[in-house]
């Protein structure tokens, strides 16, 4: 069985991970993770998620190597992770009340084969409308700062949403089901 690695230092996803009862070993991608210009936000994650795969894949000999990328998606405009206090103050302003999407993009790459999968999923989140003081709250608590969107959905940050519509795993960075099906089209099972 070739070993499972997850091109990745999210503590987010090695907990999903662990949680489905998965052995992998963590290789963190070193690629940049500027979103290509001119891309719809399903096409973007996939691509990142393909160049993060394809990036740990290129330095080993064996193995499959999961890469992931996920963003927020507001009225069109990409919310990635935010800059400083004030871009998460925007960021949780712009979605508050609304609706958005959640895009994650999903790759597997075969490092001894060469073979390759990609693919994304959506999820729909739903905001309840926030005062300025829950905002400045959340935003001094530290949780926003390192998450697309500027909330983690699994933390503090349940306090925001009212509802979703789709895949809750995906919205805290990596769907689950999706990688159990495409590890499966590679001939893979997790239950090992």
């Amino acid at each position: 069985m070739k070993p499972l690695i997850l091109a990745s230092m999210s503590p987010r996803r090695v907990e999903l991970l662990r949680q489905i009862g998965c052995q992998f070993d963590i290789i963190p991608s070193h690629v940049s993770e500027e979103l290509p210009p001119g891309l719809d936000p399903a096409s973007a994650v996939m691509e990142l998620a393909l160049r993060k795969a394809r990036s740990v894949a290129a330095n080993i000999t064996t193995g499959m190597v999961i890469g992931a990328d996920t963003v927020v998606v507001s009225d069109g405009v990409i919310l990635g992770k935010p800059e400083d206090h004030g871009d998460a103050v925007r960021m949780l302003t712009k979605l508050s009340g609304k609706v958005h999407s959640v895009f994650t993009g999903l790759a597997v790459v075969d490092a001894s084969e060469k073979i390759e999968r990609v693919d994304y999923v959506e999820t729909k989140v739903w905001f309840r409308k926030l005062d300025p003081e829950e905002i400045e709250f959340y935003v001094a608590s530290g949780e926003p700062l390192d998450k697309a969107g500027a909330y983690g959905i699994q933390g503090l940050g349940a306090i925001l949403v009212e509802k979703i519509d789709g895949c809750y795993f995906n919205v805290v960075g990596l769907p689950l089901s999706k990688l159990v099906m495409i590890l499966r089209e590679l001939g893979v099972s997790i239950a090992r």
